[in-house]
């Protein structure tokens, strides 16, 4: 029996002391993003294109319209804004920068609030990231930022028979150890930015320039929290290259990453309200 105060597993209730600390993580978001020039959006709760996002479909809501199209509620918010914004608003703005303050969903039952942000057209991701880190040191949160490149396991796949995109998916550590090949060694313990020389040192030609992105990036970033995950690879199909998570113990705070959208090269994150708020509120 489902009892009248019963809410669903995994969707939230913010209340008090809980309801004041979200607020005031989406009113520092939204003020430090109205400051470096991005306009608000909001998107429907429904969408067309969610497949398009998510790597497992069996995580999207699905229902169907009256027509009996297939749609599903919005369990990822940056494809839909980037395409709204291209195909629908169109030429009546000539804006790029763009955030966003709204939940997500998926199944069967899980609510995630989201501060996110995209600059479209931007391929600079220390553009978005260093606004990211303002946000965390107004709120006074100090996260590890994890900084990763796709490439690198895309490019190991296709340098190695032995190797598929799942084994960098269940971090199989063992594996790519087992190739006995020293820079893919280095390459796997690699943390910090005063390692990648040596690696970049012995490793192939086209491994050098996806680690100097990785490089490059972290001279950018106005952190000194950070260190190098190349082995990472990340759960959005959409992202193409360079990307980052900022965590804390077991807790994502935000994840974020270049992307493209058709022809469209993009940055952008998203900080996850929830976990921030239940870090606050300790």
């Amino acid at each position: 029996m489902i009892l009248e105060h019963e809410i669903p597993n995994g969707s939230k209730l913010y209340f008090g002391n809980s309801a004041k600390i979200k607020r005031k993580i989406e009113s520092i978001a939204s003020d430090i993003l109205d400051e470096n020039g991005f306009e608000e959006i909001l998107t429907p709760v429904f969408s067309y294109h969610q497949h398009l996002s998510i790597a497992d479909e069996k995580e999207l809501i699905r229902i169907n319209d009256k027509e009996n199209n297939s749609l599903s509620l919005r369990a990822d918010s940056t494809i839909d804004v980037v395409r709204i914004i291209e195909k629908r608003l169109g030429k009546n703005t000539q804006q790029k920068k763009w955030f966003y303050i709204q939940p997500v969903f998926r199944y069967p039952t899980e609510e995630q609030y989201q501060v996110g942000v995209e600059f479209m057209g931007e391929k600079k991701l220390s553009s978005v990231m260093n606004i990211a880190v303002d946000i965390f040191d107004r709120l006074e949160v100090k996260p590890l930022v994890q900084i990763s490149n796709i490439k690198i396991p895309e490019l190991l796949v296709k340098m190695f028979d032995e190797l598929t995109i799942d084994d960098f998916k269940h971090i199989n550590i063992e594996k790519f150890l087992n190739l006995k090949v020293e820079w893919l060694e280095k390459l796997v313990y690699l943390q910090y930015i005063e390692q990648i020389d040596e690696v970049m040192e012995i490793a192939p030609k086209e491994m050098q320039i996806e680690l100097q992105k990785m490089k490059d990036l972290c001279l950018e970033l106005k952190c000194e929290n950070a260190v190098l995950a190349p082995m990472y690879y990340a759960k959005m199909l959409y992202y193409d290259e360079l990307f980052f998570r900022a965590i804390d113990k077991n807790e994502i705070y935000a994840r974020g990453g270049r992307y493209k959208n058709e022809e469209l090269t993009s940055v952008g994150f998203a900080i996850y309200t929830d976990a921030l708020c239940e870090s606050l509120s300790k």
